[in-house]
């Protein structure tokens, strides 16, 4: 029997039971048990982490353990006292820079809306299943938004993101905090419910559209080419600009 010494670090510890967080514990591990396997048997996905070191060498997923190892694995850092460091993934999650595009599950409805309204390129149907999410986020190269673990230890998904809030406008505060998104903000650039661009287009081409109270107090619309949709800075817009200020990103 091999057994290894692992310690998670940060959030990390938020998907161990409680008797092993913030702690070294030892654990039993299968021959030819490889770091990723056993991160994720101990109950944490994969896309979560972003550096693995054994026996205090950084080491890719891939690395077979060995008996009396000692696992330490991290998220999110900023430095470490180790060189080299081989990140477990070739583009690290939370620095892909601008132009983020994710893909959020069946139970993130609202957060896909907020992620449009910020101006982020964000698919959702509640009509597809985990195995099409893995697939599209590979395709596309998209970010799996879930709150479902075991989506994110897909052999597929290689960027994900564990949304720990439960309200809709948490959510949001919470993957822009963590993903640093505030700089790449661009709102109401992108359909609510099409996600596809936004273009402006003159009141007379939608007057017919308008209500009268709109058409009598708004002059700049935009629309929407897919599902044809006109917005306008009424009361709404006033809301959503509300929400992205409360998260820093205005």
């Amino acid at each position: 029997m091999v057994t290894a010494t692992f310690r998670f670090y940060e959030e990390l510890n938020d998907f161990l039971p409680p008797a092993r967080r913030r702690r070294e514990f030892d654990a039993p591990c299968a021959r030819a048990a490889t770091a990723k396997h056993m991160i994720e048997a101990l109950g944490v996905p994969h896309t979560e982490v972003e550096l693995v070191l054994v026996n205090g060498e950084s080491c890719g997923f891939e690395r077979l353990l060995e008996d009396g190892d000692r696992v330490a694995v991290y998220p999110k850092f900023e430095t470490f006292d180790v060189s080299p460091l081989l990140r477990v993934r070739e583009q690290p999650l939370r620095v892909l820079g601008q132009g983020l595009r994710f893909i959020a599950d069946a139970h993130l409805g609202g957060l896909a809306r907020l992620l449009r309204m910020a101006g982020f390129d964000t698919l959702y149907d509640n009509a597809i299943d985990d195995r099409e999410i893995e697939v599209i986020s590979a395709e596309q190269q998209r970010i799996v938004l879930t709150r479902d673990r075991d989506l994110l230890k897909r052999r597929g998904v290689t960027h994900g993101c564990y949304v720990r809030a439960l309200k809709p406008e948490l959510q949001l505060r919470e993957i822009v905090g963590r993903l640093d998104l505030a700089g790449s903000v661009r709102p109401f650039t992108l359909c609510l419910q099409c996600n596809a661009p936004l273009r402006t287009v003159a009141k007379q081409d939608v007057q017919r559209k308008l209500p009268p109270a709109v058409r009598a107090r708004h002059e700049l619309f935009v629309t929407c080419d897919v599902c044809g949709g006109v917005f306008w800075q009424g009361s709404h817009w006033q809301r959503m600009r509300a929400v992205l200020a409360g998260v820093g990103a205005l």
